[in-house]
């Protein structure tokens, strides 16, 4: 089943997110993921504002477990912790109908 990582973020440090930004797409490409959402403007119409959305779809839960808990990914937590407010979701998708 198709597995989801879902990130709202507000930037507190521009220039270290934007060192994020770039090295972890790559990252994700590698794990199998793709952006669905990634930043563009959002508007939040319920809750606290937020200034970057993304949405990866990854093939089911074990690639993105391998993903968010691999220790290549490890130093860009730390990194996008530093440099901004986020909250980070891992969900499954729906089943198919």
């Amino acid at each position: 089943m198709t597995a989801y990582l879902l990130a709202t973020v507000r930037v507190t440090d521009p220039a270290g997110f934007g060192e994020y930004i770039r090295r972890v797409g790559p990252m994700i490409a590698r794990f199998g993921g793709r952006y669905l959402v990634r930043g563009g403007p959002a508007q939040a119409v319920e809750g606290d504002p937020v200034e970057v959305v993304a949405v990866v779809e990854f093939a089911d839960m074990p690639a993105l477990r391998a993903f968010w808990d691999s220790p290549d990914y490890a130093p860009l937590r730390d990194l996008r912790q530093a440099s901004a407010v986020s909250r980070i979701i891992l969900a499954e998708g729906a089943p198919a109908a």
